[in-house]
């Protein structure tokens, strides 16, 4: 009996479901209509695309983006499904061919945009058909309250009454719930029938930084991810232009993408990105990419978003095949100055959206302390409980002590309160400084006692202290202007001189630790970089994307795993039976080529029906693979710093898996490596033994402060693994 997960396998490849993909598709095939929310990269059109191969009839899904449809409908084919689009792409012939297909029954998923769906031309062909499946995707594009709304959209509600026996899903990345609600009336949705599975991408690097140079903030990026495909995003046609035609002058492989090219250079461009001829596209915020290419390894934010909405839609193109990618916004205030005039130009309710959005990106960019999930899961109605996501800035931070700042932090607010709360941080910040700027003489603010008050601080270390402030709750940001006001909390601060513990911000920038990359499995990167380019080789001679042919994740496996036969080459992630027949020969032949010269054997892949066996530690209740590897290397007498090259990871971190795989009771030797890296005297190492004693190796904090910031946080991992290790008796 065919079923959804014999689909799943056989088809497509895959032993498991993703999260809801499972219920949504249960749900569609019991004929209830059902609105699905999952993140870009989540599965969404497995959700449909497995209902039109049980059932009988044609399902239809309705796109807005004419290059994903043929994307899309590529990628079906290689899997073995028939599938067609209908839009002015093709030529009369291959329209007609394609109608053809359709009317005889060949055909189980058509791809349309709404416009095409609404004329009288499709609305005939299909009125002669059986119609099982409505699909509406990028479903927020019928909501007012949707950052990217079309009024055609709404249209699609009458012809869902042309096809009554049809069940209709409509699918969206970003949908907060009242854009959910707005969707759901409009198309008479039950709530029952509503499916909103997690925003989080924990495969996502999520970094924010100050823009100081940006063009060498991008080569900085690039340089970490040479030949690796990446989109950046900028606000302007010119900015994408210059900067397109700069990293072209620098040696890099990149082409522009937005709506001021003619049609055939920009579909030119697109195609290069997509077969990976062209490794950057850099495009406009405003002009929609629409691509399903799953090895985006960094999207950059040359110029601040307009919303979070298009903000995570933006960055949900990188790691859609689930490995590590990185996402850089660089920040400025002149680039929030820059929306600040194009929003004036609005008027009436329409501006005061579009400013709740762009404040809500502000308050998102510069809040330096919590975790960048937090406020971004949080706009879209989730909690983000953890206290360390481990793949942002702010929670790969170095730790940051906290100091007294209730001095300048009280001039801070007794200002904003003699300026009568009218003002923004930066004409309070002048005050403090004792600026005589037009602004502050033509106010009569040199009159305030406040004025230049605050000469032990620069310009930037106040506007620090203030975003400080606003997030500690002391301050309330409001208005086009920013403008600031005391908040209750701040009014008793004030009268009862309460101690206030921040950071005042050094002349330099804060220092990052460098991220972990999040690596699933090892494999052989010389086998990799060889399957990479058979599938460019195939790809090309077969007109198609290289991910049609197989993702990188499916590359890798093959390069972990060696297979051997087809049997093999079937047990790996995203190989199906059309794709094993059309394209496993091929691929068998060079690993068995590669494997034979070097003497490989092959291996066999963790069964995802069994959960693979971890040994426990005491803090998280379980070692991941990384940490096991990591342990095991340096066990056999790996060294510190040969597995900061490896894993290109800090001596921090090395330190971090070593130090978790010792608390769960493993052995570990090695210790002559650990003490050619101790500086700290005998009687300082003496004094952290038994600081440790007293406080317990969990937490460094107590040893630190016992200590009086004599050892630096490095130093005392070092000494900890020692301590642990002569635990061990």
């Amino acid at each position: 009996m065919t079923t959804p997960a014999t689909i799943l396998k056989q088809t497509f490849g895959y032993d498991t479901f993703r999260p809801l993909q499972k219920e949504v598709i249960e749900n569609i095939l019991v004929r209830r209509d059902t609105l699905a929310v999952m993140p870009t990269g989540g599965g969404k059109s497995l959700c449909y695309q497995i209902p039109s191969l049980l059932f009988d009839g044609l399902t239809v899904v309705i796109s807005p983006l004419i290059a994903l449809m043929k994307d899309q409908v590529e990628q079906l084919r290689a899997y073995g499904v028939p599938a067609v689009f209908l839009n002015s792409s093709l030529t009369p012939q291959e329209y007609q061919e394609n109608m053809e297909h359709i009317q005889r029954g060949e055909v189980k998923l058509l791809y349309v945009a709404p416009e095409t769906l609404l004329s009288t031309r499709i609305l005939t062909l299909l009125s002669g058909l059986k119609v099982d499946c409505l699909t509406i995707d990028e479903a927020h594009c019928i909501s007012e309250w949707g950052h990217d709304f079309r009024p055609e959209y709404r249209q699609i509600v009458e012809v869902r009454k042309r096809f009554p026996d049809a069940v209709c899903l409509a699918l969206t990345a970003t949908a907060t719930s009242r854009v959910r609600q707005d969707i759901r009336g409009t198309l008479k949705f039950s709530n029952t029938n509503e499916f909103v599975a997690s925003f989080n991408r924990d495969n996502l690097y999520i970094e924010v930084a100050p823009k100081r140079d940006a063009n060498a903030q991008t080569i900085k990026l690039l340089q970490r991810y040479k030949d690796q495909s990446g989109i950046i995003y900028c606000f302007s046609r010119r900015q994408v232009d210059e900067l397109s035609a700069y990293l072209a002058s620098k040696g890099y492989s990149a082409r522009p993408y937005h709506a001021g090219l003619d049609d055939a250079e920009r579909k030119r461009n697109q195609e290069a990105f997509i077969r990976d001829d062209v490794q950057i596209i850099v495009a406009t915020i405003a002009f929609g990419m629409g691509i399903n290419k799953p090895n985006v390894r960094f999207v950059i934010h040359y110029d601040l978003p307009k919303s979070i909405e298009g903000y995570y839609q933006e960055i949900g193109r990188a790691g859609r095949d689930g490995l590590p990618a990185h996402c850089l916004l660089l920040y400025s205030y002149s680039d929030v100055a820059k929306l600040n005039y194009f929003i004036e130009q609005k008027t009436g309710e329409e501006q005061r959206v579009a400013m709740q959005r762009l404040n809500a990106i502000v308050r998102y960019a510069e809040d330096e302390f919590t975790c960048r999930r937090k406020p971004l899961l949080n706009y879209f109605g989730e909690s983000y409980s953890a206290d360390n996501c481990s793949t942002c800035d702010n929670c790969t931070s170095a730790p940051t002590t906290l100091t007294d700042i209730t001095i300048p932090a009280q001039k801070f607010l007794s200002c904003v309160k003699r300026a009568d709360e009218k003002f923004g941080a930066g004409h309070i910040a002048d005050i403090l400084l004792g600026s005589k700027n037009e602004k502050v003489l033509r106010w009569g603010h040199e009159k305030l006692s406040t004025h230049g008050i605050g000469g032990e601080m620069n310009k930037k270390q106040w506007m620090h202290l203030a975003r400080q402030l606003v997030q500690m709750g002391y301050l309330q940001q409001e208005g086009e202007f920013h403008t600031l006001s005391l908040t209750a909390r701040a009014l008793e601060s004030l009268r009862k001189r309460q101690s206030i513990m921040g950071v005042v911000q050094e002349a330099a920038e804060r220092v990052k630790k460098s991220r972990e990359k999040k690596v699933e499995i090892e494999y052989n990167n010389a086998l990799f970089a060889i399957l990479r380019q058979k599938r460019k080789d195939m790809a090309d001679e077969a007109k198609v994307p290289p991910y049609v042919i197989f993702s990188d994740k499916t590359l890798i496996e093959m390069a972990a795993y060696y297979p051997q036969s087809t049997g093999s080459l079937l047990n790996i992630s995203g190989v199906g039976q059309a794709k094993a027949e059309k394209y496993g020969g091929a691929f068998l032949a060079v690993i068995k080529a590669f494997c034979e010269k070097r003497s490989l054997n092959e291996k066999t892949p963790p069964s995802p029906s069994s959960t693979p066996k971890r040994e426990k530690t005491v803090e998280s209740g379980e070692l991941g693979g990384r940490t096991l590897l990591i342990a095991q290397a340096f066990h056999e007498g790996a060294s510190v710093q040969g597995l900061m090259e490896r894993h290109q990871v800090t001596m921090g971190t090395i330190l971090e898996h070593l130090t978790k795989y010792v608390s769960a009771g493993n052995q570990l030797r090695n210790g002559a490596d650990l003490q050619a890296l101790i500086s700290a005297t005998p009687e300082q190492q003496q004094a952290a033994f038994d600081a440790f004693d007293e406080f317990s190796p969990t937490y460094l904090k107590p040893v630190y402060e016992k200590l009086n910031g004599t050892l630096t946080y490095d130093e005392l991992k070092i000494l900890r693994m020692m301590y642990l290790i002569s635990k061990q008796g």
